[in-house]
Formats: C-alpha cells, structure tokens, sequence
C-alpha cells in the first residue's frame, strides 16, 4: 500500500492535475473567503463561507479524484496493480491515502486565512474549529465518492462529470426535503443529507453521530470501489 500511495503522489506533481488543484482551491476559497469576511469586517458569515466551501468542494474534488483510476484502465496499467503483491484494498487504500494527503495540506493552508479574523476582534476560536473538522470529513467523503465514480470508467471527463453531479445531488437533498409532503421521506432524506449533518459544527457541536456517519459515508463508497475491483479482476 505504501508504495501505491508514494507513486499516486508523485503522480499528482508530475502531471498539472495537482498544481491545477492546489492553485484552484487557495485562490477560489480565497476569494470567498474575502468575499464573506475580509470585505466586511465581520466574522458573522462565516457559516455562508462554508456553505461556500462545499460548493467549491462539489467541482474542485472530482478534479482531483477523476484520474485515481480511470488512468490506470486507460492505460491499461490496471493490470500491473490487480497482480501487484497487494490486497485490493491496499491498493485502493494507498490511492484514496494519496488524494486526501493533497486535499489534507491544501486544506491546512488554506485554514491559515482563519488567523486574519483576529485583526477585527475576537472571534470564536471553538466555532472555527468545529466547522473546520466538519468541512475536513466532508472533504473525505467526497474523496470516497470520486473514487469509487472513477473506478467505473476509463473516461476521465466522465469520472469528473458525474462526480460532480452525484456531490450536488447529495448536497441538494436537504433543501428538496423540504419541498416533499411525505414526512417519511422527508425524515429520511434529512437523515442522509449531508448538510444536516454538518449542521451541529455550525454550533460548536463535536456531534458523534455526524463523525461516525462522514466516516461511514467515506467508508461505504470505499467498499464499493474494492467490490468494484474484485468483480473486474474475476471477470
């Protein structure tokens, strides 16, 4: 797995996808977070920069996840990893481990903003943070969820595409709920929505259920990718 994860990072900075991810993130990220605090003066909207945040999430991580590997089956490299002395899951693992560290140090960086807060008074050092774990676990699943989308083709432009559509698609689902009369399904689309679940961040809540559903969410489409691999390397 060790491997696998230190040649998918060497990929993403031998190839512009990296570069074009990191300078995309800081600069649009950047923008808004200007945007919403800078040019006001005011720490009071900081919760609409992190709304923000998941929106730039939704286009920017397929950007990072659409080569995970849909390369290798273009290539035709695939094979040389499903022989490779490796489980299937060590493999995926490494690739997943590799995505998230490029996401992880941009996120880090990108955090350093926060700092400029403190020129306009005292602003809530618990609620920063809180918010920052919470838009970190939604970043990892959406790394999950690219990963598993790019597993299903050899197209890069598609992996992409329709990871983009499946994170919208999730992160609209609190605010269709509210539209559906049925209050069973309303219930349940709630409980899967992703902004419900980061709801408690907002509020300085370090809510248990909401980490164990991200990692679960992350988990569950990492399954699904290794299920994916086990079907192709059989068939």
């Amino acid at each position: 797995m060790i491997a696998i994860y230190k040649r998918e990072l060497k990929a993403y900075f031998l190839t512009p996808i990296g570069y074009i991810f990191c300078g995309m993130y800081l600069a649009v990220s950047g923008l808004a977070f200007a945007d919403t605090t800078l040019l006001e003066q005011s720490t009071s909207s900081l919760p609409t920069y992190f709304l923000y945040m998941m929106a730039i999430f939704a286009i920017l991580i397929p950007l990072l996840t659409m080569k995970l590997f849909a390369e290798d089956r273009k290539s035709r490299t695939e094979q040389v990893l499903l022989t490779a002395p490796v489980s299937l899951t060590g493999m995926i693992m490494g690739k997943y481990f590799a995505a998230l560290t490029v996401f992880a140090a941009t996120f880090l960086v990108n955090s350093f903003n926060f700092v400029l807060l403190f020129q306009y008074g005292s602003p809530n050092t618990a609620s920063i943070f809180s918010n920052i774990l919470g838009l970190f676990l939604i970043g990892c699943a959406f790394i999950a969820i690219g990963a598993f989308l790019s597993a299903l083709t050899e197209n890069q432009l598609i992996a992409a595409v329709t990871s983009i559509g499946s994170i919208a698609a999730i992160l609209v689902v609190s605010f269709v709920a509210d539209k559906i009369g049925v209050q069973w399904v309303r219930v349940v689309l709630k409980w899967f929505s992703i902004i419900n679940r980061y709801a408690p961040f907002t509020n300085q809540q370090l809510d248990i259920t909401a980490i164990v559903y991200f990692f679960s969410l992350s988990a569950v489409f990492l399954f699904l990718t290794v299920r994916v691999y086990e079907k192709r390397r059989w068939s």
